[in-house]
């Protein structure tokens, strides 16, 4: 594909050749002589100088990289689109595999893709342009809208209401029973019927092995365009806002609120019954046991703001140095506390 097709598909301003033949999308480290790579983070700008792409997205602030370039105001987002230009989505075969058993009241809409083994049980609706591959599990009740994409091994429990263009990866369980039991007089736990549901909204993704609980009563809720990454658990009755990202082995406690454009990194912990605010930012392994209010970025345990947790961990790396210094000063003659 010629690098000027390419600027016009993704509307980036061209500086170059207009002819030059583009084979491929790679990263900055990887690109042959004949693919296109990308600029975003600006601590890979030496790496301006080694790569070999023919020809690299980058932001109208950046200086010359020394070879033909596409400006762009995004650049990682026309890298993404870049990728969709070289390697399309395949398209799923329509059909209903004769191996699939669906009941005979469930409702399934125009145009499906139903792969063998799959179980679409009672009183369940499915939208149109669904694609449902083997081995996936849908429970009586369930409301799904247009271009759902399951992959094998995801499940859909009973009565979950799921929006349109949602898409659940392999072993992403949705509604499974929220952690809930009651502790009896002989120390034993009564478990709680968990009567509530799941409300997944349109533009949702729920990457592998992840589970999202049902509400012991009332509603477990992922907002629009929320992305929730491999591994995560959101407990029962939780409130996940628009376009926040849930990255994995992030764990969320019932009953939480977490507003929009929230990102919880990696292995990020959050107690229960509290409340995190708009944009907010924490970053990897935080413990967050009490409420964030908005637009901070906090770490460490229990959660802090992220600057002063970066002055604890210096500190605490030099621990040592400082408990020996302490000790010398507390020795000196006639300090109080010299014999403590």
């Amino acid at each position: 594909m010629r690098l000027g097709d390419i600027a016009k598909k993704l509307s980036c301003t061209l500086e170059g050749p207009d002819d030059l033949e583009i084979t491929g999308v790679a990263g900055i480290e990887d690109a042959s002589p004949s693919e296109l790579t990308f600029l975003s983070n600006p601590k890979y700008r030496r790496k301006l100088q080694t790569t070999r792409a023919a020809a690299i997205i980058l932001s109208a602030q950046e200086p010359d990289p020394g070879r033909p370039a596409l400006r762009s105001d995004n650049p990682y987002l026309d890298f993404a689109k870049a990728l969709e230009l070289f390697y399309p989505p395949a398209r799923a075969e329509p059909g209903i595999h004769p191996a699939a058993v669906i009941a005979a009241d469930a409702k399934v809409g125009r145009n499906p893709s139903i792969g063998p083994y799959v179980v679409v049980e009672q009183g369940v609706e499915i939208g149109d342009d669904c694609v449902i591959k083997g081995h996936v599990m849908i429970y009586h009740g369930a409301r799904i809208g247009h271009r759902f994409f399951a992959h094998s091994h995801s499940v859909v429990r009973e009565n979950v209401q799921i929006g349109d263009d949602v898409i659940l990866q392999n072993g992403a369980i949705i509604g499974s029973d929220g952690f809930g039991f009651a502790r009896q007089a002989d120390g034993s736990y009564y478990k709680i019927i968990q009567a509530g549901t799941v409300v997944v909204e349109d533009g949702v993704e729920v990457q592998a092995n992840t589970c999202i609980d049902r509400a012991t009563v009332g509603v477990t809720r992922l907002r629009r365009g929320a992305k929730i990454d491999n591994l995560v658990q959101v407990g029962h009755a939780c409130d996940i806002g628009q376009n926040t990202l849930l990255c994995g082995q992030s764990g969320l406690a019932g009953s939480c609120r977490v507003g929009k454009n929230v990102v919880l990194a990696g292995q990020v912990g959050v107690a229960g019954h509290l409340t995190i605010g708009d944009n907010v930012i924490a970053t990897a392994q935080t413990g967050i046991p009490s409420d964030v209010e908005p637009n901070k970025i906090v770490s460490g345990y229990p959660a802090m703001d992220n600057s002063r947790w970066l002055k604890c961990a210096a500190a605490y790396a030099r621990l040592p140095e400082i408990h020996s210094a302490v000790r010398s000063y507390i020795k000196r003659p006639n300090h109080p506390d010299q014999n403590k």
